[in-house]
């Protein structure tokens, strides 16, 4: 990891999180009555709600509408939900407008072209390793692990050990 990365993690104070290839593996499953169902990983979901301890605000901006998806926002308390089009850039500056936050403080980690527009502007732009090319290039890092294999725990920690919160934060479960 370069140094201009944790410099930049430490900046962060909203992480932004695209849903399919980063929050799953991309995969859509459909059930009998045609709804696409989606797996999200226990241990990513875990890293948000450590990382919403830690101080730093959560969203999800996703191109695709599923019901799944804002079962799971609720289930970790992300707050700042955006659903539908490949518009990515509106909400996100929607989102800046209400946090009061600056794009220099915030972060993103996305997979596809859709979401360079907003990868483009973050301070913190981060992909997963099989995300499309175009996206690996522009990112300031990318993560060891997968999207939906624990990419995003690994972002989580990221950011709380470039902030100095992740001793703290972890101090409850090493007693």
């Amino acid at each position: 990891m370069t140094a201009s990365v944790i410099e930049r993690a430490a900046r962060i104070k909203l992480m932004i999180f695209d849903v399919d290839g980063v929050l799953t593996d991309g995969s859509l499953h459909y059930g009998a009555d045609g709804e696409a169902l989606k797996t999200f990983n226990v241990q990513d979901g875990l890293g948000i709600k450590l990382l919403q301890e830690a101080g730093v605000q959560t969203a999800i901006i996703s191109a695709r509408t599923s019901q799944q998806v804002i079962r799971r926002a609720a289930d970790l308390g992300i707050s700042h939900l955006h659903q539908g089009g490949h518009d990515k850039l509106t909400p996100f500056h929607a989102l800046l407008d209400k946090t009061g936050l600056t794009a220099e403080q915030v972060g993103f980690i996305g997979d596809d072209v859709v979401d360079l527009p907003i990868l483009s502007r973050v301070g913190l732009a981060v992909a997963v390793p099989n995300g499309r090319a175009e996206v690996i290039s522009r990112a300031h890092h990318v993560t060891q692990a997968h999207g939906g294999r624990g990419a995003v725990r690994e972002v989580c920690e990221l950011l709380m050990q470039a902030q100095g919160s992740y001793e703290r934060v972890m101090a409850q479960f090493l007693v």
